[in-house]
């Protein structure tokens, strides 16, 4: 079971430790919070779209109720810009619409790291 950003962090933090390009990993969780599978999509060297209909399809082939968006910034920053802010106020619309609930958004940058619900950005 994954309650809290701390044990999403715990999970995560390998897969984005000495990378040096961006990349996406999504949590898929069931109703009780447990781990159904992830999903990976590549950045580039600076930057990941968040591919919403690859997510959301991801989601719904595995009847997930729930998910953990997570992706680092190699600059160093942990820090969501304005882009990470509105893709993922975008992907909670239409994930809520679904009857998914995006728990967190996690952000990796060295050995900081950043909670979208921890800054109060969901």
């Amino acid at each position: 079971m994954i309650a809290t950003a701390d044990d999403a962090a715990k999970l995560l933090r390998p897969r984005f430790d000495a990378l040096a390009g961006e990349r996406i990993v999504v949590l898929h969780l069931g109703a009780d919070r447990g781990l159904l599978g992830t999903s990976e999509y590549p950045g580039s060297i600076d930057q990941a779209d968040l591919p919403l209909r690859a997510i959301i399809g991801a989601a719904l082939e595995r009847d997930a109720r729930g998910m953990i968006v997570a992706h680092n910034h190699p600059s160093g920053a942990a820090r969501p810009s304005e882009e990470d802010v509105a893709a993922t106020a975008l992907l909670v619309r239409i994930a809520k619409a679904l009857d998914i609930r995006v728990y967190d958004h996690l952000i990796f940058a060295g050995d900081s790291w950043a909670s979208f619900r921890g800054l109060g950005l969901l």
